[in-house]
């Protein structure tokens, strides 16, 4: 029995009503084609044609015409029962003629991902994203006066977002996750689930799975989950450090006998390094993403890496042997997986074929050194914005040719139109702050 005729089966088993053909526009927001079950085997032959002009960053209204190919893999139940069983499977996006489409971000990821399999090399994630849980009001919009005073590790009577947290979890686990920890983060309402390490697009993958999961179980209990980098002033923002390495086999390429990093760990480091001001564009997408890049919360600014502490941007954990990896602690949950993976991996593999190396690690406290001793060590800042981050972008040819012009150049316009009406925009600071005395 193959893949696709499994999946009938188990829908037939498990009296599946509707099924959900999702994908991702560019910007990283899920979209769903829903169908009855009766056309799922249609489905499964990529039969199912959408009008692509309609999607962010895809195409124009003359070529509109596009198929999803769903992946069998992805099958999965939805732990709630609305109107009968729902189910879901991610696609890729395909044109017309049957070639892949160019702006189909987690093409993009595959292709990224073969490359560095011809190489001998499989990339492995593991993904720890935080979110805010926020009350809705009698309108059903989100209140951020805070009910949750809460604090790391803390969990009820104090932390409201407990029991929400704890369904969540369950029905992660439902749709086949393998939950490893969940538990109240730093801010007020903030909150944290990790799932288990996995190939990269499967993390991918579940990392778009868990944003929904989350949001939906969240209004379940009236609460409204935002992944907003920084919705509060004077709290730590939300991000979602990434856990990589490479494995050649059944090895994990990062290893070193010594108990160290291995020189392609290193180097993978180097490349991310060398390349990190253009990636930060896609792993820090939003005008918001920038109020969290900011010293004082925990999040990083300084582009260096420690085998130490937690300060610089990326930190290689104490584990050794076969769990060695580097984790990046920069990108935010906003952003489109599929983009943040395929950068991050292509930037690791561009230093390993170049076998470049990192400068020396910093194990001080960054956040304590003054601008003098910055420079001294060479340590450069990430972009202090969108329209910084996007300017880096267009200069790094690597992670432009990554993601392919399709993406590249309506990413680009999208941000660009984002940050311009920002600049544009009288802000409440502003009003507060000159209104009466000017």
């Amino acid at each position: 029995m193959d893949a696709r005729e499994m999946v009938l089966k188990r829908a037939r088993d498990e009296e599946v009503v509707f099924v959900n053909l999702e994908f991702t526009d560019i910007l990283g927001t899920t979209k769903t084609v829903s169908i009855p079950v009766r056309e799922l085997e249609r489905a499964l032959r990529g039969d199912i044609m959408f009008d692509g002009s309609s999607i962010q960053g895809f195409v124009r209204i003359e070529e509109s015409d596009m198929f999803l190919t769903p992946d069998p893999e992805t099958f999965a139940i939805f732990p709630w029962r609305q109107g009968g069983v729902s189910s879901r499977l991610i696609c890729d996006i395909r044109l017309p003629d049957g070639s892949p489409f160019a702006g189909c971000p987690r093409t993009r990821l595959k292709t990224a991902i073969d490359k560095a399999r011809k190489a001998g090399y499989l990339f492995m994630v593991g993904a720890e994203p935080e979110f805010f849980l926020f009350p809705r009001g009698a309108d059903g919009k989100p209140v951020m006066a805070l009910q949750d005073r809460a604090s790391y590790f803390d969990e009820g009577p104090a932390e409201l977002g407990d029991l929400a947290r704890q369904d969540m979890v369950l029905a992660l686990a439902q749709m086949g996750f393998a939950v490893e920890t969940a538990h109240h983060e730093v801010a007020p309402a903030q909150h944290e689930i990790d799932f288990a390490y996995s190939d990269a697009l499967h993390t991918a993958d579940n990392i778009a799975t868990f944003r929904h999961v989350v949001r939906t179980v969240g209004l379940r209990h009236n609460f409204r989950a935002t992944f907003m980098p920084k919705p509060l002033f004077g709290q730590n923002g939300s991000g979602m450090h990434l856990h990589l390495s490479l494995h050649r086999g059944e090895a994990n390429a990062f290893a070193d006998p010594s108990g160290g990093l291995s020189p392609v760990g290193r180097q993978f480091v180097a490349g991310l390094m060398t390349h990190i001001k253009a990636i930060t564009a896609i792993t820090n997408p939003l005008v918001n993403s920038y109020k969290r890049l900011v010293a004082g919360y925990e999040a990083p600014v300084y582009i260096a890496w420690s085998e130490a502490n937690r300060s610089p941007l990326i930190r290689i954990p104490a584990e050794r042997g076969e769990a060695t990896r580097l984790e990046l602690r920069s990108p935010d949950p906003s952003c489109n997986p599929y983009l943040a993976l395929a950068a991050c991996l292509t930037a690791g593999m561009d230093g390993i074929a170049r076998g470049i190396e990192p400068p020396e690690p910093v194990n001080a406290n960054v956040y304590r050194m003054d601008q003098e001793e910055l420079r001294e060590l060479g340590i450069e800042t990430l972009p202090a914005s969108i329209h910084e981050a996007v300017e880096e972008l267009r200069r790094d040819d690597l992670i432009r040719e990554t993601l392919g012009p399709h993406v590249t150049e309506s990413f680009i316009e999208a941000k660009d139109i984002e940050w311009d009406i920002y600049q544009k925009q009288v802000h409440g600071w502003e009003i507060d702050q000159y209104l009466e005395a000017f």
